[in-house]
């Protein structure tokens, strides 16, 4: 009888590989369009540069923070493997449950709506008014099943293997890298508007929130306060950094590589981001009119649907340019859906493993992959597609992902305390010091949301905690099954 052989994780990814995944899974469509609702909250110039800038600075601070943990249990499953050892299962479990539920399959369900959308651009067919299905509570159009089909096609070049998942992720990386640093060069230095430079001037510093059609002045508790609320939407921009964390498994030489793209990458993307910003204010007023008819009066508060990045190509190039933004949007979009599709099943992977999670999750297929728990995943980002639940999901994200960067950050002082002589090939720097700054600032801010987006925030702590019964109910069930 030939003996079994046991299929392990594939070391495949470099240090290139690892930053791609790291910058492809944070620029999605987020930083094209949040800008907008940011700009109505700040009313200036000058504070919306600062909320991107203390967003960049905060995830740099996470990811240098991070590279020690990384470093130290270079293990599939990442950040769950960090919460779980710093703490308990039960802390590994509520980030593992909150991540399948919400985190990181809203993102992939945000992100491939964002894809379809823009897709409708080229193809009208594609629409949202272009119903299939109508049974009254549920809803499915054209742009519902392009997302799902964009979800389950990325869902099976995964489970292919590791080489053609870093491919694709490669390719659509440089690509859009490539492309968006073009974006800046042009808006930067071509496309530059003085009648929006003199006007932004002239209000650079002046902080005002407009809500419901009346501008309030802000200034002292109230602005810092507005800039925290504002700073969800940079925040959610930036996110997905820590993915490549879950991929440790299959990474060469993990204790260096994993920190080292860690920083690299959100580096790369912080600098971007800032500066795709500072493109918008040079070619667009920030403050506009809702009524406005061109581009320019309805500046950047006001760009039509959100959609702040083509309204600032379609100012210097016109209206055709809205194609050019529409394919750069669907290549960013989908290049990054590729990045969280790819990742998020080895934290279910390492779930499983600790039967914490369906046992099919926790083994690899011929090609070295979790298939099974990218079926799952897929299945379910694909039905938040369906539900049209998705974008309300994810405004209880930042909440909840908040929770659990400061936990995990946090763990590094537990784990100094509780494993001292532990191998730590890569220590965080500027301990304590810098730990200690995200974990103090990022409190502040769910404590600014706590209050002020209640809406969001108390529905995203109560899914964390939806978490706890499972969890027990989970143990229960695995014990009567052993």
């Amino acid at each position: 009888m030939k003996p079994e052989t046991k299929t392990e994780f594939k070391k495949s990814l470099t240090l290139f590989d690892s930053t791609a995944i790291v910058v492809g899974s944070m620029i999605g469509s987020g930083v094209f369009i949040v800008g907008s609702d940011m700009a109505r909250a700040l009313g200036s110039p000058g504070w919306l540069m600062i909320a991107w800038l203390i967003t960049g600075v905060l995830t740099i601070f996470a990811a240098l923070s991070y590279g020690e943990l990384a470093a130290m249990m270079p293990k599939a499953g990442g950040q769950y493997v960090y919460l779980r050892e710093a703490y308990n299962p039960l802390s590994g479990f509520l980030y593992g449950w909150t991540l399948f539920l919400v985190i990181q399959t809203g993102t992939i369900a945000a992100v491939a709506m964002a894809f379809a959308k823009f897709t409708s651009v080229l193809i009208p067919w594609f629409s949202e008014q272009n119903v299939l299905f109508d049974a009254g509570f549920i809803k499915i159009n054209t742009t519902q099943l392009l997302a799902v089909f964009s979800v389950f096609f990325l869902t099976w070049i995964n489970t292919r293997g590791i080489r053609l998942g870093k491919l694709v992720q490669n390719s659509f990386t440089i690509t859009k890298t490539i492309v968006l640093i073009g974006f800046i060069l042009i808006g930067l230095f071509i496309a530059r508007n003085e009648e929006a430079i003199k006007i932004n001037s002239s209000i650079f510093w002046d902080a005002s929130q407009m809500t419901e059609g009346v501008t309030t002045s802000l200034a002292g508790f109230a602005l810092i306060a507005a800039i925290g609320t504002a700073m969800v939407g940079s925040l959610f921009s930036s996110d997905a950094w820590n993915n490549i964390t879950f991929t440790a498994g299959e990474v060469i030489n993990p204790k260096r590589n994993i920190p080292l793209s860690l920083f690299l990458g959100t580096s790369i993307v912080t600098v971007l981001f800032i500066l795709a910003n500072l493109v918008y204010i040079q070619v667009l007023p920030l403050r506009g009119n809702p009524e406005g008819i061109s581009v320019f009066e309805k500046g950047i508060q006001f760009a039509t649907n959100d959609r702040l990045g083509t309204a600032t190509i379609v100012s210097f190039l016109g209206e055709s340019a809205a194609v050019i933004m529409a394919i750069f949007i669907m290549i960013s979009t989908f290049g990054c859906n590729n990045g969280l599709i790819l990742s998020g099943a080895r934290v279910y992977y390492a779930m499983a493993q600790d039967k914490l999670f369906f046992q099919k999750a926790g083994s690899l297929n011929k090609n070295g992959v979790p298939a099974a728990g990218l079926i799952f995943q897929g299945i379910w980002a694909g039905l938040l597609c369906l539900s049209g639940t998705y974008s309300e999901l994810l405004d209880y994200v930042i909440f909840a992902v908040l929770i659990f960067y400061v936990l995990t950050i946090a763990g590094i002082f537990v784990l100094r305390k509780k494993r001292p002589d532990a191998e730590r090939p890569y220590k965080a720097f500027g301990y304590p010091v810098i730990p200690a700054l995200y974990i103090i600032v990022a409190t502040l801010i769910m404590l600014d949301l706590l209050y002020y987006k209640p809406n969001y925030t108390w529905p995203g702590l109560g899914i964390v905690l939806m978490g706890v019964p499972v969890f027990f109910i989970w143990k229960r069930i695995n014990r009567q099954t052993l």
